[in-house]
């Protein structure tokens, strides 16, 4: 229980103590930055929480790379170790799951040329798909606390993605509430409410800069 009140208190921006960072500024720093889809965990635990070890994520959309040559990487590996505010573990998708989407920015690993990290401000953003088969941003966010206006973009959205579902249990009250109150959330079904805004990758790319997208 005190790992998931941790894990809301780090990841739901609302809440979070962390400094904000403008998406420009993140695109800028990241050498990789891709939308990409969870397949497989590999981590070292202590009490069932992860504390070092890889994710194996495959790469839908690639954004901004670092290759030296134009090969294709499907593919990434990226490396966490210890706990700390912005780590950068993902679930593991069961093998009757589909894997959660993130969008993320990473650095390479100074000391494995293969795998990646993540940011010090963070390195990943939950992303859904809407009925229209189009990749947005979960709103409100969670994983990096972003200062760009982003509630000025955020629109309502039907989502056709399971992940879009989330339950009582895994909310805050005063977190809950407060997302009932803004529109955020919806009831769903018994115990679980359903997200209702996004923000779209299109719009999100062009917050990033395209200076900040090439090399």
């Amino acid at each position: 229980m005190l790992r998931i009140i941790t894990v809301v208190l780090l990841l739901f921006t609302p809440f979070a103590v962390a400094d904000s960072v403008r998406l420009a500024d993140l695109a800028a720093a990241a050498d990789l930055i891709v939308l990409a889809q969870a397949k497989d965990t590999d981590y070292f635990t202590r009490r069932d929480i992860p504390v070092s070890g890889s994710a194996y994520l495959k790469v839908l959309i690639p954004y901004k790379t670092h290759y030296k040559t134009d090969r294709p990487q499907d593919i990434i590996e990226v490396y966490e170790k210890g706990l700390h505010a912005n780590e950068c573990y993902f679930p593991n998708p069961t093998v009757f799951e589909e894997g959660r989407r993130y969008l993320l920015f990473l650095k390479q690993d100074p000391d494995v040329a293969t795998r990646y990290r993540g940011l010090p401000q963070g390195c990943a953003l939950d992303v859904l798909v809407n009925d229209n088969n189009r990749y947005a941003l979960r709103y409100p966010l969670n994983g990096i606390v972003l200062s760009d206006p982003l509630e000025e973009l955020a629109t309502e959205m039907t989502f056709s993605d399971g992940y879009a579902i989330i339950n009582d249990s895994d909310l805050l009250p005063v977190e809950r509430d407060a997302m009932r109150s803004a529109g955020d959330i919806v009831p769903h079904a018994s115990g679980q409410w359903l997200y209702t805004r996004g923000v779209p990758l299109t719009r999100i790319r062009r917050l990033m800069g395209a200076e900040n997208l090439s090399r």
